[in-house]
């Protein structure tokens, strides 16, 4: 592929997620003028202020950092024009303002940790798996004035497990991710990209934020629901429900590691069922069997260590 074109980036980004393709870019070569990221913030019990992963990963590479708490402010605008980058990369950053995402000849692209037009959105990896898709990818395309509609540069898919958790497929996310960024640049480079305009379908499913509210476990609802609900949630931010245990007032517990178990019972759904080494919840159509757990003040355990420590009285059940 020739080269047609002499790139000077700058990369936004903040999570884990981010890092993989900002150490692409690095690792090809390319030129990196700028890294923008979210400001430090108070993190842990002594809210020490903690840098986010992209400017760790930034530092050590003696990358220039720009960390704007206003991105429509004069003096980061002013900042952003003076490193006369002709290409932005967005990934996993938040929204631009217009005058950021039209600065550079070469435009601004984002990658997207879903298959666009479907699951536009804040948490689209959660959302593919709580929804029990059997597929998802990832998406290059040109930033526009709304939210992930811009015109699709690239897409790679992969499978969805029906054992995957959220945390197995970010990661496997990141690294397709990141590849599909490096082909995308590659084609702005030697100047033989092509887009597609995202297609206008009537059922779109959406990647909302996740809050505490849709982040509970619904006990009534079917087995699939629920045990999908866990695994899309699992090991962040995790799904949790109350604990009633016969106790003043019931205990918020948090939900890792599950196995689902389909077969008829009489039991109440949400009831809780101990023995020596097993923990198991009553669903419609089977049982959730719970392998890690945390209660409240406590860390996460597997079942058995919770079994030995902590009694389950015979009327426990999840609310």
């Amino acid at each position: 592929m020739t080269k047609t074109r002499d790139l000077r980036i700058v990369f936004m980004g903040t999570p884990d997620f981010a890092v993989a393709t900002l150490k692409a870019l690095i690792d090809h070569d390319y030129k990196v003028v700028g890294v923008i990221t979210a400001p430090d913030r108070p993190a842990g019990r002594g809210q020490k202020l903690r840098a986010s992963a992209v400017k760790e990963f930034a530092l050590e590479q003696n990358l220039n950092i720009l960390q704007p708490t206003n991105l429509k402010a004069e003096s980061f605008i002013e900042e952003l024009k003076a490193l006369n980058a002709n290409l932005q990369i967005i990934v996993a950053f938040r929204m631009l303002p217009k005058v950021v995402w039209q600065m550079p000849e070469y435009g601004t692209f984002n990658l997207h940790a879903s298959l666009l037009p479907q699951y536009r959105g804040a948490a689209p990896i959660h959302w593919a798996i709580i929804n029990g898709e059997t597929k998802t990818g990832v998406t290059t395309f040109f930033i526009d004035e709304k939210i992930d509609t811009g015109a699709i540069i690239k897409s790679e898919e992969t499978a969805i497990g029906n054992k995957t958790t959220v945390g197995e497929l970010h990661d496997e996310l990141m690294t397709i991710g990141s590849a599909l960024v490096i082909k995308t640049v590659e084609q702005i480079e030697s100047d033989t990209i092509e887009t597609t305009i995202q297609p206008q379908t009537d059922d779109l499913k959406t990647a909302y934020k996740l809050n505490r509210d849709n982040c509970k476990i619904d006990w009534k609802q079917p087995i699939d629901t629920i045990y999908n609900k866990i695994r899309g949630l699992n090991p962040f931010p995790t799904a949790w429900c109350y604990l009633d245990n016969d106790e003043e007032k019931p205990l918020s517990v948090k939900i890792y590691g599950v196995e689902k178990v389909e077969e008829n019972h009489n039991f109440e759904v949400g009831k809780l069922i101990a023995t020596k080494n097993e923990l198991k919840v009553a669903c419609q159509g089977g049982y959730i069997n719970l392998i890690e757990m945390q209660l409240p003040g406590k860390r996460k355990m597997d079942i058995k260590s919770l079994l030995n420590g902590f009694n389950f009285s015979e009327s426990a059940k999840l609310l």
